[in-house]
């Protein structure tokens, strides 16, 4: 039942046929782009909060608390929008909220870059239950990953071995699942109720691909993947060259509505 119609056209050929990027040829880095532009002072103040942190990990995790607790999930589908303009808002659809804790790594001297994967759609059937019909085929997915101690890490790792997201000595204390605990269960992201998979990863480690060598704690989320576009330097060249999931039209419709429609709510929020 999932649609095409409303994917962008641009996006469904260029994916066609394209061979993925090998990663030990993306180096990632810490510039500002347009999405990751942490050269503006919301982003910068983000950065100076964090930045005192034992380590990078340590410093990505608190970020990541501060973000889950002050950006109210929402289905936005503009996934070019700024990192500032995010923070400044409130509010973010999963895929802005990464963007946001990759801006905040950059601003710390932390090199990131993406993973694209294109994830079946009925994948999220669970949150759009009435809306099966528009539920694109294809949902384009940017996967953070993270330079830390010469080592890529992707942000569904970036919690293994950490203490619960409610404890810790993080600049915000704040539990990031509070509104996940009847939604979600011990042995992965389900997808539905209040938790996203932004506040997921704080819970459970979360993979893209079946590891024999995964913890025995982490969410395989690999049959959902329809195909893996490789990695890139950032967001904005994945979406440069693959499109967004959504045309043009259908994200200038949907945004007014999507962009305030919080993540497990049963209708937009006024």
């Amino acid at each position: 039942m999932t649609s095409r119609l409303l994917m962008s056209y641009n996006a469904q050929t260029k994916r066609a046929g394209v061979p993925a990027r090998e990663p030990d040829r993306v180096a990632g880095s810490t510039r500002a782009t347009a999405i990751l532009d942490h050269d503006d002072p919301r982003v910068g103040t983000l950065a100076r909060r964090v930045e005192s942190e034992a380590t990078p990990r340590d410093a990505l995790r608190s970020a990541h608390r501060i973000i889950a607790r002050h950006v109210r999930p929402v289905y936005s589908v503009e996934d070019g929008r700024p990192v500032s303009r995010t923070l400044r808002l409130g509010r973010g659809s999963c895929s802005q909220r990464m963007a946001a804790l990759e801006a905040v790594a950059r601003a710390v001297r932390v090199r990131t870059r993406v993973r694209g994967l294109l994830v079946d759609g009925t994948y999220w059937y669970p949150r759009f239950p009435r809306l099966k019909p528009f539920v694109p085929e294809q949902v384009l997915l940017a996967w953070p990953e993270f330079r830390i101690s010469g080592a890529w890490v992707p942000i569904g790792e970036l919690f293994e071995a950490a203490a619960p997201a409610s404890g810790g000595n993080s600049n915000d204390s704040g539990n990031s699942n509070s509104n996940s605990n009847s939604n979600s269960n011990s042995n992965g992201f389900t997808n539905k109720g209040g938790e996203t998979l932004f506040d997921a990863v704080a819970r459970t480690g979360v993979r893209w691909d079946a590891c024999g060598t995964a913890s025995a704690a982490a969410c395989d989320l690999s049959a959902q993947v329809v195909a893996d576009l490789g990695h890139f330097d950032d967001r904005d060249e994945l979406f440069a060259r693959h499109g967004q999931t959504l045309c043009w039209t259908a994200r200038t419709l949907g945004e007014p509505v999507l962009g305030r429609w919080s993540a497990g709510a049963t209708r937009p929020s006024a």
